[in-house]
């Protein structure tokens, strides 16, 4: 009988450091996902608001491609905007060209 490790619990409103920002930009994408759109996705996903906008202006300065899609083609403007509280990280995507 094989037991499934839960996952680490998701802190909510965990307010970063300018250093731990940064390390969002410096991630490795699973096969075939492109590494903006991961590294994106994981800041949104991990990252509140503030946090987000810190990361964002990071991402961009470092020539990174906002418009970077999922594997169905979305980028991730179009993926936040389908969810409940992602109108915060949608206006900040748009803000910078996302």
């Amino acid at each position: 009988m094989s037991t499934l490790k839960k996952d680490k619990q998701k802190v909510l409103g965990e307010v970063f450091d300018s250093a731990r920002v940064a390390e969002f930009l410096i991630t490795q994408a699973p096969a075939g996902v492109d590494v903006d759109f991961h590294a994106l996705e994981r800041s949104y996903r991990g990252m509140n608001i503030d946090n987000f906008v810190e990361f964002l202006e990071l991402f961009t300065a470092a020539g990174r491609n906002l418009q970077a899609t999922n594997a169905e083609g979305r980028t991730l403007a179009q993926v936040a905007a389908e969810h409940a509280f992602g109108s915060d990280y949608v206006a900040a995507l748009q803000q910078r060209g996302g």
